[in-house]
């Protein structure tokens, strides 16, 4: 199935992302994950664009979107409303992995009569653990920022106790996937779906935290099983 790429500007920020579907068919917006890019979404938007309008964007600091000063969960949640506005969406699904689901975790809380199902791949939002360090920077050339791993390190290593406090504001249909052999505590997974109303968890084993590249038959099967009840509503 053909990707568009296309540009947009925000707030006067340039942003990136990547379109496959029917532009009639329901809207998917999908976001990645720390030092990816919408890119890292292709296969899977493919499968999925059959039946909906995905829209994969790339996170400030990533890809073809803006190199800016402020790299926070909270400016790409808001990012991602500016996004949404512009390509008049109201209401659609949201499925974000790592980075990109705390940042959905933030949407869904802040603005919930704007999504319609949520997806989460492998992450809680942040909790406090054990202080990560910031890794130094490599020497090759970076497809992102690198000034977002830092900045989002410390978010991670200084969590907002509000983003866990807030979970039950998220009133709509969620599905979070866990990849069993992951580095994510899996416990917390299931703290996070107890947490939300109306929450699924569905691990798919050994597929470790990047589950929707290194298992995409299964996890098609669960994500388009969870969708498809929507549509069938």
């Amino acid at each position: 199935m053909e990707i568009r790429v296309n540009q947009i500007e925000l707030n006067g920020l340039t942003f990136q992302y990547r379109e496959c579907g029917d532009v009639s068919a329901p809207p998917l917006v999908v976001l990645h994950a720390l030092g990816k890019s919408s890119e890292s979404w292709d296969q899977a938007a493919a499968a999925l664009g059959e039946s909906y309008r995905v829209l994969a964007l790339d996170q400030r600091g990533h890809g073809g979107s803006a190199r800016t000063n402020t790299y926070t969960f909270e400016s790409m949640r808001d990012d991602l409303l500016l996004f949404a506005d512009a390509l008049d969406l109201g209401r659609f699904s949201l499925m974000g992995h790592s980075m990109g689901g705390t940042v959905s975790y933030l949407f869904s809380q802040t603005f919930p009569t704007r999504i319609e199902r949520l997806i989460v791949e492998d992450t809680p939002p942040p909790f406090s653990d054990k202080p990560m360090e910031v890794p130094s920077r490599p020497s090759v050339p970076l497809p992102f920022d690198w000034q977002v791993v830092p900045s989002i390190l410390q978010q991670l290593n200084e969590p907002d106790s509000e983003w866990w406090a807030r979970l039950t504001d998220i009133m709509m249909p969620t599905l979070v996937i866990g990849g069993g052999a992951s580095h994510i505590p899996q416990n917390k997974l299931q703290e996070v779906s107890e947490l939300i109303p109306n929450c699924e968890l569905v691990t798919i084993e050994d597929a470790g935290h990047f589950v929707h590249e290194d298992d995409l038959p299964a996890f098609l099967s669960v994500v388009k099983r969870f969708l498809s009840i929507g549509q069938a509503l």
